[in-house]
């Protein structure tokens, strides 16, 4: 027998949490697989018709005012729609600049490549002569 206070706890696929107080089960979380199977969000206080639309409705059509927290949740929305768009135009621009430095460095490098791979000694002979007898022509 549990007593008035005591906690039973049960362990199948997840631990589950239940209090007996008063001879009363009181559940201390929310059964979220049973949510995400039926296609609901696991807090249901954060979304839905009861919090997304309005409690009631003119009907001449005239707007209702928002909500109690409404407004919040709106204003909360565009602010972290804004920093996802800040946050991938930083993004992007990484990438370029990434990309525009390693161009960078490929063209320092074949530049550098190119000021030490001189022809020398016959080399640079035949090539001179190439050069004027190509140009005479």
């Amino acid at each position: 027998m549990v007593s008035v206070a005591g906690a039973i706890f049960r362990v199948k696929r997840h631990i589950n949490y239940g209090v007996m107080v008063n001879g009363f089960h009181q559940s201390c979380a929310l059964n979220h697989k049973w949510r995400w199977r039926q296609g609901l969000t696991s807090n249901p206080t954060t979304f839905g018709p009861l919090t997304n639309l309005p409690d009631y409705s003119f009907k001449d059509g005239r707007p209702t005012p928002l909500g109690t927290r409404q407004k919040t949740r709106m204003d909360t929305q565009k602010q972290y729609a804004e920093r996802i768009v800040k946050l991938v135009s930083e993004i992007d621009y990484a990438v370029d600049r990434h990309a525009r430095q390693q161009e960078e460095e490929k063209r320092e490098r074949q530049r550098i490549l190119d000021s030490k791979l001189k022809p020398k000694g016959d080399l640079l002979l035949q090539e001179s002569k190439v050069k004027k007898s190509s140009s005479s022509n």
